[in-house]
């Protein structure tokens, strides 16, 4: 199974990385999502641990995620699920959480029992750049776990070009400077910060998130990236579906 960098490197456009919360709708729905998205042709899962308060999640996300932890979802459950899908599925798996969550678990043994279940990297937006290669930049590579760090419009250029450089994963750019699950079109402004970041000719592959929803948006994030996330339009399309793997198909197929 190729890395997340080496999976986007090698298709090298019109990559798709879906994201949905482990433990939504139900707590056992997580296996049968991922199989049903690698079967469907996704590139690259993002799983989200549901976390009490997600500041980057929009209200669809922060309702996925209580009904998560309602389901009773838990970090070490979604280690056991994800050691389960790989069973079946080679598909590049990230986890997506909050900086705490990692502290409460105990970051090494975090790293350790992430990387034994399968899971190939890390996307934890409120860890700071400086803390990350100070206390655990080496962590991450004994243990092969790649991270991704975000940007956004109001990100300098000094710090787009940081992220660029601590990313072993690939960069995130945040299309706008809100949470996620924004719906309409993609403005004037966002295309110029888009070609903006493009013309940076950064090393790291780059994937465009947040407000991406339907083959329009998606077909911009591909002109200007290496692909597009897709987040809360897909959680909406598991609320309001009964038979999963029909649901992704054709929730994938719109797209």
């Amino acid at each position: 199974m190729a890395g997340i960098r080496q999976s986007i490197l090698n298709k090298g456009k019109n990559v798709l990385n879906v994201y949905f919360t482990a433990g939504h709708p139900t707590l056992d729905s997580v296996v049968p999502v991922i199989k049903a998205l690698e079967d469907a042709g996704a590139d690259l899962i993002e799983l989200g641990m549901p976390y009490s308060d997600p500041l980057a999640d929009g209200p669809t996300i922060q309702k996925s995620s209580e009904t998560a932890l309602r389901n009773g979802q838990t970090i070490s459950n979604i280690f056991d699920q994800v050691r389960q899908a790989r069973k079946e599925c080679n598909i590049p798996i990230i986890l997506m959480g909050y900086y705490n969550q990692l502290l409460q678990y105990g970051i090494e043994k975090f790293i350790r029992d992430a990387g034994q279940s399968g899971v190939g990297g890390l996307i934890i937006p409120d860890m700071p750049m400086e803390i990350f290669e100070e206390k655990y930049k080496v962590l991450f590579e004994e243990n092969d776990m790649e991270i991704s760090f975000l940007i956004t419009p109001m990100t300098s250029d000094e710090r787009i070009k940081q992220a660029d450089r601590l990313s072993s994963g690939f960069l995130y750019i945040v299309s706008q400077s809100s949470i996620t699950g924004k719906q309409g079109g993609i403005s004037e402004n966002q295309l110029n910060y888009f070609k903006r970041i493009k013309e940076m000719h950064l090393k790291s592959p780059a994937l465009i998130g947040f407000g991406i929803h339907d083959k329009a948006t998606r077909d911009i994030a591909n002109q200007y990236s290496h692909g597009a996330i897709v987040g809360s339009a897909f959680i909406r399309a598991l609320e309001a579906g009964q038979d999963i793997a029909q649901t992704v198909n054709s929730f994938m197929a719109k797209l």
